[in-house]
């Protein structure tokens, strides 16, 4: 039975009970907004991101941090002119705004909670805290900057279950949990992209040029082949890609994907880079080129600095070429609005669900238990065929 959204409104402002209510846990990397913080940021994000590809020893993480702030303090700071990120900004405006489109339906027994990977103090342990203190048991976990995989988006849940896993007492506090993993196949983010660039061409450069001489290229998070087994976010990157380039290729020929790489000496990056697809379609004739971040949802400094540098390098090469540098979906309130249709079944199903009852004390115990059906758990899944009436 599917609840219409008319019958539920009757109920969401009713007065919510503990059991009932559900933080959305809005997850994003966060980025730094003080130079003093480099260090200690790029540590962050290599013990949880560059453990998982590289052939690194952890001990060199810290001069390794303190050498690249260097780098990046030169790059923000002296060639961009105190450069500060507005991913943080923007990630908030997102937040507020799915909030807002799910409490239309939900009224006081939802509420979003903002976290990010790398930046106190949001970091998830921190907002875990915040979100028991204020009585909630039920937890939706929504990664939201990278259009991603268990790799990026894993970090998010390797870091919630890192808090979690600190509980204390016999029962765990958490009586519900639910994960969106990405939204890489939506049909409405896909139309929604298409319909980015085809009203940017409209605007900008149908006037000048040839539908043909038009170049497009779709950026995504670049991922690295060999991630220590993890599955790094490429099949569903290409997908989205895919998906998007059929909304546009009869109108466009010419358009590429372009990844968004971190040039990490010994590892296999996808490709073509962003600046790469950018030359191969001048090469085809492009006298345009428009450069579309698909993969990430939040403007952040890949998507702002990294392909401002790729296109003063291609003005250089080819200065009677037009460039066209294109913003992230950002806070668009119809980007917002299915953010959060796409959370209302987990809520739906949260708000549903009886409470899970985890008993941690019993964690330990049946570790070596082959066979644990006889020991009537409702929750048993037999070898993982989930049975849906």
């Amino acid at each position: 039975m599917v609840a219409t959204p008319e019958k539920l409104h009757t109920h969401s402002h009713a007065e919510a009970t503990g059991n009932d209510r559900v933080a959305v846990l809005l997850m994003g990397y966060g980025e730094v907004e003080s130079y003093e913080d480099f260090a200690n940021y790029n540590e962050q994000a290599l013990n949880l991101l560059t453990a998982k590809f590289a052939p690194v020893p952890t001990w060199i993480y810290p001069p390794l941090a303190r050498l690249l702030a260097m780098f990046d303090r030169h790059e923000w700071g002296h060639t961009h002119h105190d450069f500060i990120s507005p991913h943080n900004a923007i990630f908030e405006k997102q937040r507020a705004g799915i909030e807002h489109h799910l409490q239309h339906r939900w009224g006081n027994k939802v509420k979003v909670f903002k976290a990010f990977n790398f930046c106190a103090p949001f970091l998830p342990h921190q907002v875990l805290a915040e979100i028991k203190s204020e009585g909630f048991d039920k937890i939706l976990i929504y990664p939201l900057l990278v259009v991603d995989s268990i790799f990026t988006s894993g970090i998010a849940v390797e870091q919630v279950n890192n808090a979690l896993a600190k509980a204390e007492g016999e029962q765990h506090w958490v009586k519900g949990q639910r994960y969106i993993p990405s939204f890489y196949n939506e049909p409405a983010y896909i139309d929604l992209l298409a319909r980015m660039v085809e009203e940017k061409v409209t605007a900008d450069l149908a006037d000048k040029y040839l539908p043909s001489q038009i170049g497009i290229v779709l950026m995504n998070h670049g991922c690295p082949h060999k991630a220590k087994g993890y599955t790094s976010g490429i099949l569903e990157s290409e997908a989205l890609y895919e998906r998007v380039r059929e909304r546009l290729i009869n109108k466009f020929p010419l358009i590429s994907v372009g990844w968004l790489n971190h040039d990490t000496p010994l590892i296999e990056w996808t490709q073509p880079d962003a600046k790469q697809a950018a030359n191969n379609l001048i090469y085809l004739g492009a006298k345009a080129i428009v450069m579309m971040p698909i993969g990430f949802a939040t403007e952040n400094h890949e998507t702002l600095l990294d392909v401002e540098h790729i296109i003063e390098g291609l003005q250089r090469r080819y200065a009677d070429v037009t460039y066209v540098q294109m913003p992230c979906v950002n806070e668009r309130d119809d980007f917002l609005e299915m953010a959060a249709e796409w959370a209302h079944p987990q809520i739906e199903a949260l708000v549903a669900e009886q409470a899970l009852a985890v008993n941690l004390q019993l964690a330990g115990t049946h570790s070596h238990e082959k066979h644990s059906h006889d020991h009537g758990h409702q929750h048993h899944d037999h070898g993982g065929h989930h049975h849906h009436h």
